[in-house]
This record gives C-alpha cells, structure tokens and sequence, in this order.
C-alpha cells in the first residue's frame, strides 16, 4: 500500500475523488484500483504542522532577554510538532508506520512551501520509506489521474526542500535575534514595547517608512496655469501655455498679465505631432499581478485575493494560484480552446466571441517553455464553472483571470497621440495634448481594467497645420504641487516583487518572473498582513499608512542591511539558486550566521546614538497591563464625579445618573491622549507638551488644556 499525503483535507478530498474511497478519522481509504493496486491511504497536514523549536529550548541561558546571551545560533536547527496540530500528526506517523505501507507519494502544493511541510512530518516522523512526489498544477480529475501516472523521483524536488529549509532558519535566526536586540535596546531607552523584526517584513516596513516621511517633509508650493479655449472656425478645444517646457508660473501677477494678453488674439496652430502606439494585450496572471489587480478593481487586500483563488483552485476550476510564472507551455495552450468553448457559452462572456485570434500557441508573448517555473501562470482549468453560481468575491477573481485569456486572444489596442502647438498673436505659445483610439483590440473585454486610465484623455478635433482662429476665452487656474501618494495594498505588492523599485500602474504587467524581490509569491500576503498585525502598518480606505511603532522601529534600524531591500532581494536570488541546485544551502547558511552576529553588533553600536527624547514612551507600554477601566484619574471639570477610561474616550461617571456629558476622545488628530495626560489635565489644567498631531499636510507639537469648558490646543511661545 501507499500513504498519499497532502497539505490540507480539501485537498486530500480533490486527490482521491476519482477513486472509490472511505472516509476515516484523519484519513481516507481508497479501495484498490489501476493506479494503487493494493489501495491506499490519503491523508494531510493541516498547513505547517511541525515547527522550528523556539530558542529557549535549544539553550537554557535563552530564557532570558539579554544583549549578552546574542546572537543565538543553534548548532542544528530541529523542528518539533505544533501542539494544536499534535492529533493529525499522530495520525500520520501512524500510517506510515503501518507495515503494509511500502511508499509514500508527497502530494502537498506543488512548491518550496508544499515541499518543507511534508519532507519536515517525514524528518519528524523519522520515516525513511521510499518516496515519490506528485506534481501538478491543478485538482481537476484529469489533472489528478495524469499526476499520479507521471509521478516524480523524490530526487526531483529535493533542492526545492534544501531551499525552503534554508529560507525557515535563515528567516529563524534574523527574526529571533532582531526582534530581541531591537526590543532590548528599546527598553534601555525607555520604550517598553516587544519590536518584531525580520529579513522580509523589516525592509518592506522601510519602504512603507520612507513613502509616509517623503510626504511629511513634502512642501506644497502655490502655481499658476494659463489655459485658452481656442476657436478655429467652430472647431474648439484647450491649451496650457508653456515656455522651456513648462506649463506651471510661481508668480500669479505674470499669469494674469499673459491671460490678459492672449485674450481675443488671433491664434494658430503652428506645430502638429501625430504618434501612433500599438498596446499588445496584456500577459496572463502570476499571484502578484492577479493581486494588485484585484486590489486595484475591487480594492481587495493581497490576502484576500489569494484566499479566493485557493478556493477556486481546490474547487478545480483555477490552476494554482501561488505561480510566479505569467507563461504557459505548449501543452497548456493546447487545452485554450476548450477553455474558451465553455467560457463562450456563458452569457457572461458570450460578448467576447468569437475571438479574432483562433489560437495563441504559437504567441511566444504566452507560451514560453523556458519562462515557466515551478508553474505556468494563472489560467482557468478545463473545468469551467457557472459564473452565475460562483459567490461574489470567487465571481470577480473568477472573472479576471478568465478575462485575461480571452484577451489574449484580441489583436492590439491602438492609439494615436496628438500634441498640438497653438501660436497666439504670433508670441505666445500653448501646447494641447489628446489621444483618438485607432483600434479597440484587446481593450473589448478588459475595458473596466483600462477605463481608469482614459479619464483624465481629451479628444482633440481634427486640426490641420496653419489653421487660424481666435482666443474665445482664456483663463488662469491656480494649482499646487502635491506630496507622494501612499501605496496601495496592490502597489505594495509590486514593490515586494521589484525590491523597491518603483513602477508605473501600466508597467505593471511587466515585471520580469525572475525579479529579485522580497520574499516570494506565496509569502507576501503574509508579510503584509503580519505587518498589520504588529500594528506596524494600518490600512485605510486601500492607503498604507506607516504607525508610529513602525516608524519608529526603521528609524532605530537606520541604514542596517536589515532595513534594506536590495540586500533582501540578494538573498532571495541566493535561495532560488538552492532550489535550482546552483548554489549551496550549507554556505548560505553560514553567510546567514554571520549577517547575524554582525546586525547585533551594527544595533548595539547604533543604539548609543538613539534619540528618543522627542517620543510619546507612554503610548509603547505594551508589555504593562492596562489599568482598570473604572480606576479614576482625576476629578471631573463638569461636576463632582470622576473621569474615567471608556474604551474609545475619556468619560465622566456621572453619565448613567446626571447625563454630565464631559468626555475627552483618546485620539486628537492622530495622536493618541495617554491616561497620564489626562491625569495631568484634571489635575493642573494642561497636559505635557504632546508632538505629532496632524492637520491635513501640517504636523505641529502642543499641549491639550482645558478651557472655556472644552479641550483646546495650547501652544508654546
């Protein structure tokens, strides 16, 4: 018999679906049959259901949090069985230990991660029966029975294990040590908070840290424009005057005097310039691009997005969705046009068919044997489901990635680009821009993906050099210039794949698969979601705002390579490298010790510069236990009761009896107002001096005292 183990129930439930099966406790049997001739035993993990021992229980001397017991650096990193998990891998173990049971087929995701949980319950398990791995990129039926007749040598994925382990102790031995020199020294400066940090997390946190201090420092300055409607024999339209190249005056008094000029004058068009651009459609799906995508759309977090595509995957109806891959391979492409058959059916899609292009197998744009990786991109299964039966959020995941391989078979969207020069009474100059669309293409059925990108397009009238006319109106709008947007959950995903470089919404399609970036696709939801967790990061409105705890965790980092994204994307490239057997996990491991010891020894040395004197400590009290809501911190301004901690605000006990409706809320402007402040306030009439409150784009220091029977701001002379 064989023991078939996968990475989770719905997935073990997907494998043994085409054979006849009984249901057990923690397993299924599967009755004899042409691919197991002898029956077999399916069963899963319950995703990491072993994990890397904490540091205590390597070494006593651990226990505690001190500079002196770093860095900590296990001889041998061991893994141990996760408590909650301890039932499933009993009923594991006991399988495989049966003796009936001759080999083992690893059936967990096809990848680094599917490839460490299963390899580590065998390790733990100490069991070294033989072994083959299944490998397949979608649950479909014919998926699944074509995947255990072309099973792989255990051999196969070995180095992707040799990879995935490397990564957990390389990410255990940055984590462990950082967060507790961090932590540590912190609480030497008076911050009494725990600080997480690590290899992934803290660079993507600095980028987030950077964006929120570019806006911060960002000056907004006043400008000016001059925009003239032109009329050239009923033909009309709006130009911006410009000189060298500039549109924008600083001063308001030489804007009016041009307006002032140009009204009336004769105007005409000097100079026409007419470029055609052809857009091919765009590649199909890897995680990152169906992420931001999907972020963008529907403003779902990274998270989300790759929940509902793993549903849809176990369901069998897309293929697996952690790809970094936006290619295909000819056999793939084979299966297009059954694909599309079913998805032509569909009232959904009927509008899309026929496709100009009958087939794309030959579009080396899509199908690339050398650019698929572990897996080839997103694409919808041979099992096509009905739309109209999908829940709503699987509906619009659904229909992204479906969109996408029907666009693949349109023609090109093209576009001519049309700038016009508008010469007024011979001297000044105005500059008109506008875009006609030659060919719809590809633009047909993702029409709500590009659409965003037309609203700011002005459709010109057909002008011809020479053209004469007259200013009909002329105008002069005032502007300023404006800080940094914050990045999007979907943006922030992309500058994970690209280690901080910064790339345009419609280059965002061409981020290259093999990108050094931070961490990989299967793990960047996770690290932005731990990023919340930590309250590092807060999300408002698909904005990414970095907290003052994690502001103030960079600024302790500073220039250290941990903070740094390039350094990250660096070892990430090393790790590929172990899973493609071209570089050596023993040496990586030894680069990753001594990075170790030597960020503990950057920290501490840094850490005598620290400067926290301009820090609110109070609001980093973390590891102290909350003071009772009902002890009184002071005597209510109102009437005779006393205030109070309400949760949300401070209040009067006098509520429930007199209705006394004093109340300060615990968060002004951004800042939070300390039990200690309040304290201060009912007690002498004014708080410390509190800095950081935010006003639109102005950050200002004050005090909160009470007076004319409400809090105001206090500021110092």
């Amino acid at each position: 018999m064989k023991v078939i183990i996968a990475e989770k129930p719905d997935q073990a439930m997907k494998l043994a679906a085409p054979f006849k099966y009984k249901k057990k406790d923690g397993y299924i049997e599967v009755a004899p049959n042409s691919y197991f001739p002898n029956g077999a035993f399916f069963t899963w993990a319950v995703g990491h259901i072993c994990e890397l021992l904490s540091p205590e229980e390597y070494n006593d001397a651990w226990k505690k949090w001190s500079v002196a017991a770093l860095p900590m650096i296990p001889e041998r990193f061991q893994y141990k069985v996760t408590k909650s998990k301890a039932k499933q891998f009993y009923t594991i173990r006991d399988l495989l230990k049966k003796s009936e049971v001759k080999e083992i087929i690893h059936a967990g995701d096809a990848g680094r991660e599917g490839e460490l949980i299963v390899r580590t319950i065998l390790q733990t398990a100490h069991i070294t029966k033989p072994m083959k791995r299944l490998w397949i990129s979608s649950l479909t039926e014919k998926a699944v029975k074509d995947g255990f007749a072309n099973l792989l040598t255990e051999n196969d994925t070995r180095n992707l294990y040799y990879e995935a382990y490397s990564r957990a102790c390389a990410d255990w031995l940055v984590g462990m040590n950082a967060s507790r020199v961090y932590t540590i020294l912190m609480k030497q400066k008076g911050i009494s908070d725990v600080f997480s940090a690590g290899r992934v997390q803290t660079p993507t946190l600095a980028l987030v840290v950077k964006r929120e201090k570019e806006i911060a420092s960002f000056v907004s300055k006043p400008f000016w424009e001059v925009i003239a409607l032109f009329d050239m024999d009923g033909k009309q339209y709006e130009g911006k005057w410009h000189k060298d190249n500039e549109t924008r005056l600083d001063n308001p008094e030489m804007a009016a005097k041009i307006a002032a000029f140009c009204q009336g004058k004769p105007a005409a068009v000097d100079e026409m310039e007419v470029e055609r651009k052809e857009f091919q459609p765009p590649y199909l799906f890897n995680l990152s691009s169906l992420q931001a995508t999907a972020n963008r759309a529907f403003k779902f977090s990274p998270k989300k997005t790759l929940d509902v595509a793993q549903s849809l995957y176990t369901k069998g109806y897309l293929s697996y969705p952690r790809s970094d891959s936006s290619f295909v391979t000819k056999g793939e492409a084979a299966g297009f046009s059954d694909i599309l058959g079913k998805l032509g059916q569909q009232e959904a899609y009927k509008a899309y068919f026929p496709t100009p292009i009958a087939s794309i197998a030959n579009n080396r744009r899509y199908v690339n044997e050398k650019k698929v990786t572990d897996h080839y991109a997103i694409i919808p299964t041979e099992q096509v489901p009905d739309v109209t039966k999908l829940s709503g959020d699987e509906r619009k995941i659904y229909d992204l990635v479906a969109k996408r391989l029907i666009a693949a078979h349109y023609d090109p969207a093209i576009f001519d680009y049309t700038t016009v020069s508008t010469l007024v009474d011979g001297r000044a100059v105005f500059i008109s821009k506008g875009k006609q669309q030659i060919q719809e293409g590809w633009r047909k059925v993702l029409y709500a993906e590009s659409s965003k990108e037309d609203e700011d397009d002005v459709l010109l009238p057909r002008l011809e050099k020479g053209e004469t006319g007259v200013v009909a109106d002329v105008k002069v709008k005032e502007g300023k210039t404006q800080p940094p947007k914050r990045y999007t959950e979907g943006q922030l995903i992309t500058l994970m794949k690209t280690a901080g470089k910064v790339l345009e919404d419609q280059q965002l399609e061409k981020v290259l698969n093999k990108a050094e970036g931070l961490g990989t696709e299967a793990t960047r939801a996770g690290i932005i979601t731990m990023l919340k967790d930590r309250k590092y990061i807060d999300v408002k409105n698909n904005q990414v705002f970095a907290t003052e705890k994690g502001t103030l965790l960079i600024d302790a980092i500073g220039e250290q390579i941990l903070a740094s994204p390039e350094m990250t994307a660096r070892w990430e490239q090393r790790l590929a490298e172990i899973g493609d057997g071209k570089a050596n996990a023993a040496s990586f491991m030894e680069q990753a010790k001594k990075l170790t010891a030597k960020m503990i020894e950057h920290a501490v040395e840094q850490s005598k510069e620290w400067d926290f004197s301009n820090v609110d400590k109070e609001q980093f009290q973390s590891k102290k236990p909350e003071r009772r809501a009902n002890t009184p911190l002071g005597a209510c301004k109102k009437c005779d009761g006393q205030v109070i901690d309400k949760g949300t605000f401070y209040g009067c006990t006098n509520y429930a009896k007199t209705k006394c409706n004093f109340t300060i809320s615990k968060k002004i402007l951004g800042k939070t107002v300390s039990q200690a402040n309040v304290k201060k306030l009912m007690k002498d009439g004014v708080t410390n001096v509190i800095k950081g409150f935010k006003k639109g784009e102005k950050t200002f220091d004050a005090k909160l005292e009470w007076k004319e029977d409400k809090v105001q701001f206090l500021f110092e002379k």
